[in-house]
């Protein structure tokens, strides 16, 4: 520590955050210089040995050599020997952190602690036959595969300008395709189980109200396959159905012909449908992080995680997806489950994603992108104890495959990689009605049928992207609002965006994007 005197140096808190009393780094959020002196929270002062970038972290004491470097008062790397007030960096910390898998046998969280029902927070939804409820009404177009997906396209593209307006059909909030580059030339097994249920589970959505399934007519992920899928469900697939040929019409023009007209058809049924009151206890809040920086999981994901929890607190359901973003991190979620059987299902998820990404020569500590890094997220563990943030603090209720319906209410978690088209897809084929995707750096992707609200991780990436990006957390890095006071003020927009009365901005832009992993995977 510099003996500086107090009255040459400034509060850490004007340059940087010391996000655990028990962390040995700041983060910092204003550029700072070298040889700037900060005082710290215990009277001590540290010099900074070089300027160190926003997002980053310096050490707030010396850390010798084989020590753990810690933040969030978790290890995220072992020290190569490091200075008091010396820039972190790949070249003074490892990446070895301590990952103790022990699960006691009796491991049993308790259960959250619930709003009483008289107090639950209301939003207008769309009820469904089967009793589930959605956030918005679209009439879908479903390819069975890549080979229909065209016309697909054609169909919603050419509704929506002829068909489809507002003022004539005030209940219905488009009409969406779901084109994708997979089926037909796919493995049999797993692989070609995903893809059906995703297409399925999309079909099936309570946010949507009708639907026009189309094929090519001669590929293995044919019609018959996909409504035999539907029909092996557990819940009764009943809403509006039309069911198109391209190959049985003669070709292209005469299937979107007959897709315009029955979307036309369709049209003034699913208006039916209005928007009525439900307690929030009925939404399923997708949650994900993509673009992040070395604030995400400081302001915008511990928000996230608060809203979570409010959500989870009121009866709701919460998902979380990106496994390899759980690496590093994987016994705190473990150790949160509800008992000693959902923990080790967690393992299994972690364990199989490494196995799975070692055939392709993939290493997750290699996970954090070049933005990533060059916004602080020097390795995995850092970007895993940031990322869990925004699943908040509940206990964990289940495992899910990917795009697989969790059986139980409250926290779950499902398998699938990073890549945000992918992942996002996903929480929606698992139900999710709404998502909030938090984000440091920028990201503008949507979703085909559920409104994807971006919150981001700083003001000045809200300022320049405030087009795309529809909420910041940055006052929290700024020091003017707390962690509860912006998660009230995300739950509350996701409650607005919920009940139609104000749209995500990537709905506004016509982000829809729709893509899937259609790997193999494994039951957990």
């Amino acid at each position: 520590m510099s003996s500086a005197n107090r009255h040459e140096a400034v509060a850490v808190s004007e340059y940087a955050i010391i996000v655990n009393p028990n962390d040995n780094v700041a983060v910092v959020k204003n550029e700072t210089s070298a040889h700037l002196a900060l005082f710290l929270p215990n009277g001590e002062t540290v010099v900074l040995k070089q300027a160190v970038p926003p997002g980053h972290r310096f050490a707030t004491r010396p850390i010798p050599a084989g020590d753990f470097v810690f933040q969030y008062g978790q290890p995220i790397g072992t020290s190569l020997g490091i200075e008091a007030g010396e820039w972190i960096t790949h070249e003074n910390m490892s990446n070895d952190v301590p990952v103790i898998r022990d699960l006691p046998e009796d491991l049993h969280t308790p259960a959250p602690d619930y709003f009483p029902k008289e107090e639950l927070q209301t939003f207008m939804g769309f009820r469904r036959p089967d009793g589930r409820v959605g956030t918005r009404n679209f009439v879908l177009i479903v390819p069975t595969s890549m080979c229909a997906s065209h016309e697909a396209l054609q169909i919603s593209m050419m509704s929506e300008f002829l068909y489809y307006k507002r003022e004539k059909f005030p209940n219905v909030d488009g009409v969406v395709a779901i084109p994708h580059n997979k089926g037909c030339g796919c493995q049999d097994g797993s692989s070609l189980d995903i893809m059906l249920r995703t297409l399925s589970n999309y079909a099936d959505h309570p946010n949507v109200g009708g639907v026009i399934l189309i094929d090519l007519g001669c590929e293995k992920t044919n019609l018959a396959k996909v409504e035999k899928y539907l029909l092996k469900r557990e819940l009764n697939f009943n809403k509006p159905v039309a069911k198109i040929g391209i190959q049985d019409l003669g070709g292209t023009q005469a299937a979107i012909e007959r897709g315009l007209k029955e979307v036309e058809k369709m049209l003034p049924e699913v208006n039916d449908c209005k928007r009525e009151e439900f307690p929030v206890s009925e939404l399923i809040l997708g949650v994900k992080c993509g673009s992040s920086d070395g604030f995400s999981g400081i302001s915008a994901n511990p928000a996230l995680g608060r809203a979570a929890d409010f959500l989870v607190r009121s009866g709701g359901t919460v998902l979380i997806t990106e496994v390899p973003e759980f690496c590093g991190a994987e016994h705190i979620l473990a150790n949160r489950a509800k008992d000693a059987e959902t923990g080790r299902a967690i393992y299994r998820m972690i364990d199989w994603y490494k196995d799975y990404a070692s055939k392709f020569g993939g290493i997750l500590n290699n996970n954090p992108s070049p933005g990533n890094i060059a916004g602080g997220l020097l390795n995995i563990t850092i970007k895993s104890l940031g990322a869990m943030a925004k699943a908040g603090t509940t206990r964990v209720e289940g495992v899910v495959e990917y795009a697989e319906t969790p059986k139980n209410r409250g926290l779950n978690l499902m398998q699938g990689p990073g890549y945000d088209q992918e992942s996002t897809p996903a929480l929606v084929a698992a139900g999710a009605t709404v998502v909030v995707f938090t984000t440091g750096n920028g990201t503008t992707i949507g979703n085909a049928i559920a409104p994807v609200i971006k919150l981001a991780s700083n003001n000045r990436v809200f300022e320049r992207m405030n087009n795309d990006i529809d909420i910041s957390a940055g006052n929290i890095i700024e020091g003017t609002e707390t962690i509860d006071e912006v998660g009230a003020r995300v739950f509350e927009h996701i409650r607005q965006v919920a009940s139609g009365e104000i749209m995500a901005l990537a709905e506004v832009h016509k982000h829809r994007e729709f893509q899937f992993w259609a790997e193999q995977t494994v039951s957990l």
